[in-house]
């Protein structure tokens, strides 16, 4: 095997722990001697052991004169867990492969520095863009503050998420929605309007074999209509947050809140952006919009979205007014929408995912 291949076991290694490590980035790290690989470890959580850690600590005395390939820069400071930069001098390893460096401008580089500084090779960019799609959410939350917003739609060929009567059970087939559920998993939140709530009383947890996280349940109802009983209200399996404005009813604020439900005021109106703002006072690193025509309208509007994912069922539905995914005024000219460029297109089942993200984002 050659450096590529060991970095590319590191990549690999670091995705296995996607969704499990926010808000801190996926990480992977491989030691290897003499042409074997004597240790491999994962980041798999906030305020626990990093990636070069485990690698380390499983080749042991062995990792005197070897090489580790780390995914992200070894951290050089001091936070919930030693710097991992200590370890790696203290461990004797004579040379360090780096995919790329950290994204926050107080501690990028300083990793780097010091492993040269005590007399070990350093090399740095080998599977750069990987690393940095990889982690793209954390790089986003890192510069902005805010969550990296994912839009979903499951359309129909001809672009309708229900027909004229509102009946959209189901449009996608089983494999697409179990993709939806790992998507949820992999979010720290995900994001309705009432209407959906009002609709369908979805739980909006998380359903895949073998487990997974429920992320933080955010509905935006701006007059909280969003009833006592609604499953996401009782059902106690992952947090709701209901986001709503200074107009609401204070005595249902209060009935919601004694049931648990945090409630936030944006003031007079939902504003998106002043949304994000505040998810991102709280920490929350990743979005999810599942919402109706009217929701993915309001995102769109401000072009508040780093990524789109469309499910498209081989059906057409028709219907001068059944709904399609985005409603809204939408944008008058040509020259003012959205463009996206289309990152990846995979068959599931019957029906077609398509993964796109703005053009020039990257």
């Amino acid at each position: 095997m050659n450096d590529r291949q060991y970095m590319e076991l590191a990549i690999q290694i670091a995705r296995s722990a996607n969704g499990q490590t926010s808000p801190n980035p996926l990480v992977g790290a491989v030691v290897v001697k003499d042409g074997q690989v004597i240790g491999m470890g994962a980041h798999l959580k906030a305020g626990e052991a990093h990636a070069e850690v485990h690698a380390i600590q499983m080749a042991g005395k062995n990792a005197e004169e070897a090489t580790i390939y780390v995914t992200l820069e070894p951290c050089s400071h001091h936070g919930r867990t030693p710097p991992c930069a200590d370890l790696i001098i203290h461990s004797r390893i004579e040379r360090v492969v780096i995919a790329t460096t950290d994204p926050n401008p107080k501690v990028s580089g300083g990793g780097i520095e010091k492993l040269k500084n005590a007399g070990i090779e350093v090399e740095v960019g080998l599977m750069k863009k990987e690393a940095d799609e990889l982690n793209a959410v954390f790089y986003h939350y890192i510069k902005t503050i805010r969550p990296f917003v994912t839009l979903k739609s499951a359309v129909s060929l001809d672009g309708k998420i229900a027909t004229v009567t509102g009946d959209s059970k189901w449009i996608t087939s089983s494999e697409a929605r179990e993709d939806v559920h790992y998507l949820r998993h992999t979010h720290d939140a995900i994001l309705v309007g009432v209407g959906t709530v009002l609709a369908d009383n979805p739980s909006l947890t998380t359903r895949i074999s073998g487990g997974g996280k429920n992320p933080i349940r955010i509905i935006l109802d701006s007059m909280l209509r969003t009833p006592l009983e609604a499953t996401v209200v009782t059902d106690g399996r992952s947090p709701t947050w209901i986001i709503t404005t200074d107009r609401a009813d204070i005595n249902k604020k209060q009935q919601l809140e004694q049931l648990g439900v945090t409630v936030l005021s944006l003031g007079e109106s939902l504003v998106i952006t002043k949304l994000l703002e505040r998810l991102g006072e709280k920490g929350v690193t990743s979005l999810f919009v599942e919402g109706g025509a009217t929701v993915n309208a309001s995102f769109l509007k401000v072009k508040a979205v780093n990524q789109v994912i469309t499910y498209i069922a081989p059906k057409i539905i028709g219907g001068i007014t059944a709904p399609s995914s985005f409603g809204g005024e939408g944008f008058q000219t040509m020259a003012d929408v959205l463009e996206l460029d289309i990152k990846r297109v995979d068959q599931l089942g019957p029906d077609i995912k398509i993964i796109s993200i703005p053009k020039g984002a990257e």
